[in-house]
């Protein structure tokens, strides 16, 4: 007969699970490898509970400056040093969680105290006594390696944001006047703060209320603004900022018409099987011809932020070792889903197919990766020396779809103009610009682009505004890249047609 007096659970978040999971398998000593000492504080209150519905599990906390004491409550006398601390927890009776901040060092430097928490992992095994360490290194002796479990902390998910966020705005006012911001409010910022740890998110928090006295959907940009700040400060991944619509992109229906349709999987991406769960998509093509926009359009079609990974800096060396700092920039990118993910020229650093060398274990890395990474992040890859790339970079099932992109067809050199005119508020309806078409062939649309600057540049300067005969005067000083390339865009045209979509659905003449 079911217990009615029994109160059903809350959603744990994820930490609060791998460590509940943990205490219940037994292990009485873990490691814990993090700078939130206060987070893991906060989830280890949130597990206590729920390890003995006989008798409460309380939580002490031991640092060097402090001693070992409970929340509220003054130091146990004789518990300062890490051996006294120990012996402590050797003694206490009752089940427990023993939370020790940086002792690390004192594990490192003295073989007594080593020896001493060997002892305590006697004394604890099955006694609902656990130990857990915090600190921002990695430091396990080799004598104590076999009998403490190493964990890393992952920024904390959504519930445990959403948890966070409520407890930090309990008194403050709702968006609507009426009490506390609403849950749907807490959900909105919080998936706004993926990515970053507890602390961060309580930056980015006062940040929002800095800029207003109360917490909605207008609290975002600010929420984003700070986030973007952190992330960029890695020097190895940028958050891209700016929205570039679909509607921007002159052409490329294919290309278009693929994201339209792909865009309602991706959403639906929880309740759907991850085989059929979008996964990311390989632009490659002539220079120029819009490739890194295609990817800026995909961030706002599917309504996520994007994210820009530096390869040149990852190999710069001012980071630490290419291969540990792309690893962790992909594990954070995983962390801040959902997202797109952009890896541009991604040929200049992941095209090595060598098994030795550190260029070969990141391009090892990066396929494995693709096939297991979180469902919520969709990677747009950008590259223009394409023979450099791989098969196992192109075949199927690595990227949903490798999309080729050709110079812009006549119509659609007609469209790019018009977009690029009326981004700078030119009023081109009694323009010809079908007739530019004669003077543009080849272009690619960053080549458009250029002559629109130019020509409005020339009017500005005269001090009047830009006309057709601007275009036109324009349009025949400019060389294309088809021309003072042609051999070159020859080799990337055959190489891609047997290999890739195209991403307009027709061949230029």
């Amino acid at each position: 007969m079911p217990n009615l007096a029994e109160k059903p659970q809350p959603i744990e978040s994820r930490a609060a699970t791998m460590l509940r999971e943990v205490f219940e398998s037994g292990r009485p000593l873990t490691y814990i490898r993090t700078a939130e000492e206060q987070r893991v504080a906060r989830v280890l209150r949130e597990v206590a509970p729920r390890l003995s519905a006989s008798e409460p599990v309380r939580v002490w906390t031991w640092s060097l400056t402090e001693g070992m004491h409970r929340d509220g409550e003054n130091a146990e006398p004789g518990t300062q040093a890490p051996r006294e601390a120990l012996d402590f927890i050797a003694a206490h009776p009752d089940p427990a969680i023993f939370h020790l901040k940086d002792f690390h060092e004192p594990l490192r430097e003295s073989p007594e105290i080593r020896r001493r928490l060997r002892d305590v992992y006697d004394s604890c095994l099955d006694q609902q006594k656990f130990v857990v360490i915090t600190s921002a290194v990695r430091s396990i002796p080799e004598e104590v390696e076999r009998s403490v479990l190493f964990l890393e902390l992952r920024p904390p998910d959504l519930v445990e944001l959403v948890d966070f966020l409520r407890d930090e705005t309990r008194e403050l006012p709702a968006h609507d006047g009426d009490g506390a911001p609403s849950d749907a409010i807490l959900y909105q910022l919080a998936r706004a703060l993926q990515g970053l740890t507890l602390d961060e998110a309580s930056y980015a928090l006062r940040r929002a209320l800095a800029a207003g006295h109360q917490l909605g959907p207008e609290s975002l940009p600010a929420l984003l603004e700070e986030k973007r700040l952190l992330v960029n400060r890695s020097g190895v991944v940028e958050c891209i900022t700016g929205h570039t619509a679909i509607e921007e992109i002159g052409g490329l229906e294919g290309l278009k018409k693929w994201l339209l349709e792909r865009r309602k999987l991706f959403q639906l991406r929880d309740t759907i099987s991850s085989e059929i769960v979008p996964k990311g998509i390989l632009l490659m093509g002539i220079p120029g011809c819009g490739k890194s926009l295609a990817v800026k359009a995909i961030a706002s079609c599917f309504e996520l932020p994007l994210y820009r990974i530096d390869m040149i800096e990852i190999f710069s060396g001012r980071h630490g070792k290419p291969e540990g700092v792309f690893v962790a920039a992909c594990r954070m990118l995983e962390d801040m889903a959902p997202a797109v993910l952009w890896f541009d020229e991604i040929e200049m650093g992941i095209t090595s197919t060598e098994s030795s060398g550190e260029q070969g274990r990141i391009f090892a890395f990066f396929l494995t990766w693709m096939q297991e990474k979180t469902r919520g992040l969709f990677v747009g890859a950008t590259a223009n020396r394409i023979d450099l790339l791989p098969a196992e970079m192109i075949r199927k099932g690595r990227f949903d779809e490798v999309f080729f992109v050709d110079l812009p067809l006549e119509d659609e050199r007609i469209e790019i103009f018009k977009i690029h005119l009326g981004r700078r508020g030119v009023d081109f309806t009694n323009f010809n610009i079908a007739q530019l078409t004669e003077f543009t062939t080849g272009w690619t649309g960053a080549e458009i682009e250029q002559c629109v600057v130019s020509a409005l540049t020339k009017a500005r300067l005269a001090d009047r505004e830009i006309t057709e005969d601007d275009l036109f005067n324009v349009a025949v000083t400019i060389v294309p890249l088809s021309r003072t390339m042609k051999e070159q865009i020859n080799h990337i045209r055959s190489w891609a047609f047997e290999r890739a979509v195209r991403a307009s659905p027709r061949e230029i003449g």
